[in-house]
């Protein structure tokens, strides 16, 4: 053994993947550590996989629910998806082939907010949890689990399934002990709940360990593996425009006496955008920042090493193989500065406000009155999903989304009549951010929007038709409140279906 799990009455259970995925049952629903691709079990999954596939071969009915903090990597969501031996999966995904899956009708897939996914756990809204399957990265002498690279939604999880299945990675840094805080008061129900006492990023609540009922583990893997852990696309130039109008925006804010001149918390989205605006921070005048978020990338951890960041609070990493590599190597170090959660705690509604959290994530689109698509493409195909965006956007002090104002090489603008899929409505939307530029949407009714969206965010290329489509629309509206022409508000999409460009 790795001398990880260092409980006498846990040593018995040791086991391979394979014995482990064998005592899965037909229709089981399996809670998956797991959230951006860190904190996943490694082994389990894919042997679980070879054993639907053999089931599937000989005529065998054998589908599973997969429930996970967030997205995992392949070894977990694409190699069940490929068996087609996922029934559901929740409450947020990224991987090709379970997007396949889910597109195609195979898998049923429901889109949770985050700070969701727990309390309806807690409630029984998905069935029972047959099983969880918990990466750590060692077991303490009393039988305390020592969390890996991501919480999520573990703690849940071992306290709501019926049966436990650990894997112990000695991948993951033995240095990670101390950066966690696991909180349970947060799991009781109404009318048994009580405030959330977190006035600051940097504050601790909870205790470092997971807690288990020794009685309900049935197996134990020990692994070796790294997360996935995939590199950032190198900064372009609309990233860089964006990151500075968003920039530009905060030190606005700060002039206007909005904002302290250290900001709010900060909380960054997952992806290439995202970290580009991380990267633009190194170099801005804002110094003493703290971030309240879901996920630390490369550009948090860059703005801890500069001291600009003085704390960072999420529930897991999402970081490229170099910064992983980093992390682990000084994970003690980065104890001090990193504060790992519950999901139901990094994204509560209750610590956003409370905090006045600047909310910053990715979208897929925006229309000309602020409405935000962050899921779907050309109204069917489910993307990604919702993730934690709706958290952060509706409690959020300030609420951006961030976009390049194309894509698909120009064939497709960003900024359109109406979106295709309504996930942030304009009520929670306050600014909306392309390399074009920046459009504050705070006091503004409808139609005022939308000359603002047009004129600040729209590509050039499409910023002529959408004043036509304004025009048009204000002339066969039923009213002028939010003028649509019904007709043709979906037109774009329809064209670029049928064309493969939205360009008239």
């Amino acid at each position: 053994m790795s001398g990880r799990i260092r409980s006498e009455a846990f040593k018995s259970k040791v086991m391979s993947a394979h014995e482990a995925a064998a005592l899965v049952e037909n229709g089981w629903n399996i809670g998956f550590s797991g959230f951006t691709g860190s904190g996943y079990p490694k082994a389990f999954p894919e042997a679980l996989a070879a054993i639907i596939d053999a089931a599937h071969s000989k005529g065998e009915e054998l589908r599973v629910g997969v429930w996970t903090g967030a997205s995992t990597a392949p070894e977990l969501d694409g190699a069940l998806a490929r068996t087609g031996g996922i029934s559901y999966r929740a409450p947020y995904q990224s991987d090709p082939e379970m997007r396949t899956a889910i597109n195609k009708g195979v898998s049923y897939y429901q889109d949770i907010h985050l700070s969701h996914m727990g309390p309806q756990v807690s409630q029984g809204f998905l069935g029972k949890l047959n099983v969880a399957v918990i990466e750590v990265t060692a077991i303490n002498e009393d039988g305390d689990l020592i969390p890996s690279s991501s919480v999520g939604m573990n703690r849940t999880y071992l306290d709501y399934a019926d049966k436990v299945i650990l894997e112990v990675n000695g991948w993951q840094s033995e240095g990670l002990y101390g950066m966690h805080d696991i909180y349970y008061p947060i799991g009781a129900l109404p009318p048994n709940r009580v405030p959330l006492p977190i006035q600051a990023a940097g504050d601790r609540i909870g205790g470092k360990v997971l807690k288990v009922d020794p009685d309900k583990v049935i197996a134990i893997i020990e692994t070796n593996a790294p997360d996935r852990n995939t590199p950032f696309k190198l900064l372009d130039d609309d990233s860089r425009a964006i990151a500075n109008n968003l920039l530009d925006f905060l030190g606005n804010e700060v002039k206007q006496g909005r904002m302290p001149k250290n900001l709010l918390p900060l909380q960054s989205g997952v992806g290439n955008i995202a970290n580009a605006v991380l990267a633009g921070l190194l170099d801005g005048p804002f110094e003493n920042l703290t971030s309240y978020t879901e996920v630390i990338q490369d550009g948090m951890v860059d703005l801890l090493d500069s001291g600009k960041l003085t704390v960072a609070s999420a529930t897991a990493f999402s970081l490229s193989p170099k910064a992983a590599e980093k992390m682990n190597d000084n994970a003690s170090h980065y104890a001090k500065k990193i504060v790992l959660r519950p999901q139901d705690v990094s994204n509560h509604p209750e610590a956003i406000r409370r905090m006045g959290v600047i909310a910053c994530n990715g979208m897929i689109e925006a229309d000309i009155y602020g409405n935000v698509n962050s899921t779907h493409v050309m109204g069917s195909r489910m993307q990604n999903g919702i993730g934690g965006s709706g958290d952060f956007t509706r409690n959020g002090w300030v609420s951006s989304f961030v976009t390049p104002s194309t894509a698909k090489g120009g064939a497709i603008s960003c900024i359109v009549p109406m979106v295709n899929h309504v996930d942030h409505t304009e009520h929670d939307v306050q600014v909306i951010i392309t390399e074009q530029g920046l459009a504050d949407l705070r006091g503004m009714a409808p139609r005022q929007r939308a000359k603002l969206i047009i004129d600040n965010c729209a590509h050039p290329d499409f910023k002529e038709p959408l004043r036509e489509y304004v025009k048009l629309a204000e002339k066969k509206a039923n009213g002028m409140h939010t003028p649509h022409d019904l007709a043709t508000a979906l037109g774009w999409h329809v064209r670029f279906l049928e064309t493969g460009t939205m360009v008239q």
